[in-house]
């Protein structure tokens, strides 16, 4: 059985481990990446760790058929590099591709991180033979991957599908892309705290601070465990939550016309209690013929998504 070496480069963590092509991790481990002290520091340390890992497997490179990587965007696919990526300062230009393929005498190829998950549920996950996909991680930021008549939607220069920056407010908060009102600004996990210490800020009574400790420290779980005590600001909070993500997906929906919208990302551990109104609000705000054919579901490759959707590039992208 084919197999691949797969990297999921974070600005924290960075995560690599061994699948097979029916998309079975073999093996897998992490190291951080320290992604302020420079590229060649993160990519030597993970190369002699992936090496060990290999030799705890009785795996030699010559075994595999190439090396997958997974990074945050914008990226400059003709050079294997980032450009410009928040999470990675100082790591424009420098070639990632090279430095792993050179190490392992592997072929290697970058994608997008929400590009590569998206592949990923596509291939291995909950988007499994569905040929007109989109997926969608709503986390710390909102990032997002378009499956089109089978085929991954890489864009002119492989930077698609930055679903996060749809604009729902060309009035609203400021992002750090430059844009106003971005669909993450709005209902990512860090804006949903923004708008919940806000609140907090202006008067509104909640025990959500209690839970949390300081405004500072709040997160989308003390607002969930708010919730479940009937706190009114936590309701208030999670209602506005899935109407900006219902609208988002509606715009999605009547962009792309997918048979599935798979939704992944730390917001989703809420369960239904973000599936099932997040459902109805997108269903209802898209078109109704594109609403009738689309179905909203929790992504399947849990934390494995990121290797094994980088995974599903390379073999993609190698005979």
């Amino acid at each position: 059985m084919k197999k691949v070496l797969a990297f999921d480069l974070g600005g924290t963590k960075f995560a690599f481990g061994v699948v097979a092509e029916n998309g079975e991790v073999l093996g897998s481990d992490k190291i951080e990446t320290l992604a302020k002290q420079g590229p060649e520091q993160a990519i030597q340390r993970v190369n002699l760790a992936a090496q060990s890992l290999l030799q705890k497997l009785n795996i030699k490179p010559e075994e595999l058929i190439g090396i997958g990587i997974a990074s945050p965007g914008p990226l400059d696919i003709s050079k294997g590099c980032v450009d410009g990526s928040p999470n990675l300062p100082g790591w424009t230009g420098y070639s990632i591709e090279q430095g792993l393929s050179t190490f392992f005498n592997l072929p290697a190829r970058i994608d997008n991180d929400a590009n590569a998950a998206a592949l990923g549920e596509y291939k291995f996950g909950a988007g499994k033979n569905k040929k007109n996909m989109v997926y969608l991680t709503v986390s710390t930021g909102i990032g997002g991957g378009v499956i089109v008549d089978g085929r991954l939607m890489r864009g002119a220069n492989g930077n698609a599908a930055e679903l996060g920056h749809l604009t729902l407010n060309i009035n609203g908060p400021a992002c750090p892309c430059g844009a106003n009102g971005c669909f993450e600004m709005y209902a990512s996990g860090t804006a949903i705290a923004r708008r919940t210490r806000e609140a907090i800020q202006a008067g509104a009574p909640s025990q959500i601070l209690s839970l949390a400790g300081s405004l500072e420290k709040i997160t989308t779980h003390h607002i969930l465990d708010a919730l479940q005590k009937e706190d009114e600001l936590a309701k208030k909070i999670w209602n506005e939550t899935t109407e900006y993500l219902g609208r988002g997906l509606a715009v999605v929906i009547n962009t792309f016309n997918p048979e599935l919208i798979v939704v992944g990302g730390g917001v989703t551990a809420a369960g239904e209690l973000l599936f099932k109104p997040v459902r109805e609000k997108a269903l209802r705000y898209a078109f109704p013929r594109l609403a009738a054919v689309c179905s909203i579901v929790p992504a399947g490759l849990g934390s494995n998504v990121g290797v094994v959707g980088a995974a599903a590039c390379a073999f993609e992208s190698t005979p």
